[in-house]
């Protein structure tokens, strides 16, 4: 697929759809990772997966030899259910202590998505916006501190991050610290034209971060096109897409870790959930503990 480049980002924008796993890095390799052969958030995305299972019960595994980690996701989804519980393992195959990064990138677009309609809420605090330049259509002033869902512009002003832009082109990416007064952390998105509330919840000491990336039509070089109108809703173990030893090198950020350990020959799990219902209006919390409520 030539249309896709050649270069550590090909294979991945060759295969990403709705649900991207990024591990066990968030972000670009290094030169030397890439000439290794590690792609664009890691051996995650790319990867193949054995799949087995039924309509109660899918099983996804798959191991990582560059990143010596074995993954296995299971995915539940019960009888009549608007919910399905995902649960992934994640095993270090190596004898050494492992800092990684671990992010569920879930990404929009249209009909969901829709210019200054599609609604989001997220159990978001202390924020920044990337610290460079996010490419030519981005609109927010770089490395700016902020509350949720109040981001600073270049232009002296504010844009609101719980509705999708209507600016004609635009490209930007912001980290969201999740509400440690909580111990489940959410994010919804809204469609008022189809009236479908998406969204998923997760245990804030698993994934105390959720970064948002927003493509709109900005990115004319190829796969993009200047054709691509997508939200990125990205929650994990680290706040800003990076190298390995940005990451590292980075620690914390607010206080909060920016990556995770995995003992060495150990292993790690996490539980979450994804919902799809039907809504009149979008919700300011949403809860999930084993039973579905919306607040």
């Amino acid at each position: 697929h030539p249309e896709f480049g050649n270069n550590a980002e090909s294979k991945l924008l060759a295969g990403i759809m709705g649900h991207n796993l990024c591990l066990d890095i968030f972000g670009g390799p290094s030169p030397e990772e890439a000439a290794a052969g590690l792609t664009v958030h890691g051996e995650g995305s790319v990867v193949p997966y054995a799949i087995s299972g039924d309509a109660s019960l899918v099983t996804c595994r798959a191991e990582f030899p560059l990143a010596q980690l074995r993954f296995k996701r299971e995915i539940r989804l019960a009888p009549e259910s608007c919910v399905i519980q995902i649960s992934e393992f994640v095993q270090n195959l190596s004898p050494y202590d492992r800092p990684v990064a671990w992010t569920q990138h879930v990404t929009l677009g249209p009909p969901f998505l829709a210019k200054g309609s599609t609604q989001f809420r997220v159990s978001a605090t202390r924020s920044k916006t990337f610290e460079g330049d996010f490419g030519s259509g981005d609109y927010m002033a770089p490395g700016a501190e902020f509350n949720w869902p109040h981001v600073p512009c270049r232009d002296g002003g504010t844009s609101d991050l719980r509705v999708f832009t209507d600016r004609p082109a635009s490209g930007a990416f912001t980290t969201h610290l999740m509400d440690p007064a909580h111990k489940q952390s959410f994010f919804t998105a809204w469609s008022p034209s189809s009236r479908l509330l998406f969204g998923y919840v997760w245990p804030r000491a698993a994934f105390p971060w959720l970064g948002i990336w927003e493509e709109n039509y900005s990115r004319m070089s190829p796969p993009w096109n200047g054709k691509t109108l997508t939200r990125g809703m990205e929650f994990g173990v680290s706040p800003i897409p990076e190298s390995r030893r940005q990451m590292i090198e980075r620690n914390t950020l607010f206080g909060e870790p920016t990556y995770r350990w995995i003992p060495a020959l150990g292993e790690v799990r996490v539980t979450y959930c994804a919902f799809l219902t039907a809504a009149d209006a979008i919700p300011e919390r949403v809860a999930w503990d084993g039973e579905w409520a919306i607040a």
